[in-house]
């Protein structure tokens, strides 16, 4: 058992720093290897064997840019394995469920600021338990879990619903879609203000830059 769990130990802590480098790429290619390991706090030939691991399996490209630099970017692959790798972090990280509650606290209490109390979660995940958790006896309301694909009623007591366009008089949207959530942000922003569509940091979800829309329909 203790072999099995050092197995799955290493593993996880394997993906969770191809997940950080994926991130860290995805926000700025034109960073150094140096930089890049000093951000993901790994030596840097660590982090030269991690980027020849992503280029290998088709996640990240790499171009040369003038002054013998070069440019590191995502492929769709990579997109994909990005998403793959933060549902799996999120799913088995031991640590999840208290930075989720405590990052949800902070999402509601920022609710209850603006005065917006009906609140509609994307996505019936274990995130969306998490934000009902933190929701509790709040003035902020969560009236609905919208997903287009969930085939039960409800999670935690909080009806599903499959598209958000059954909802009327919605202040602010949160994303728990843990599986995709980078492309239900993308396609969100495209038909609501961006400052009423909030989602925790664990997401690690990129506002800089818009990205195709596709898979769930959630409008």
């Amino acid at each position: 058992m203790k072999a099995s769990n050092s197995r799955e130990n290493l593993r996880f802590s394997d993906e969770s720093t191809t997940l950080k480098i994926i991130h860290a790429i995805e926000h700025n290619g034109a960073t150094s290897q140096r930089s890049l390991a000093k951000e993901v706090e790994i030596a840097l030939g660590l982090t030269n064997a991690y980027l020849k691991r992503c280029i290998k399996k088709g996640w990240v490209k790499v171009s040369q840019a003038p002054t013998k630099r070069y440019f590191y970017y995502l492929t769709p692959k990579g997109f994909s394995e990005k998403a793959r790798l933060t549902a799996t972090y999120l799913s088995h990280s031991f640590d999840m469920f208290r930075a989720a509650r405590a990052q949800f606290d902070e999402i509601i209490e920022a609710c209850d600021k603006r005065g917006a109390t009906r609140v509609a979660l994307i996505g019936a995940s274990e995130l969306a338990e998490v934000a009902i958790l933190s929701s509790l006896n709040k003035t902020p309301n969560i009236i609905a879990v919208v997903d287009p694909v969930s085939n039960v009623p409800s999670v935690a007591g909080i009806p599903i619903v499959h598209q958000l366009s059954e909802l009327s008089n919605i202040d602010v949207v949160i994303i728990t879609d843990m599986q995709s959530s980078q492309m239900t942000f993308d396609q969100l922003r495209l038909q609501m203000p961006e400052d009423q569509l909030l989602a925790p940091d664990l997401l690690r979800i990129n506002r800089t830059t818009k990205g195709k829309t596709r898979e769930r329909a959630y409008a």
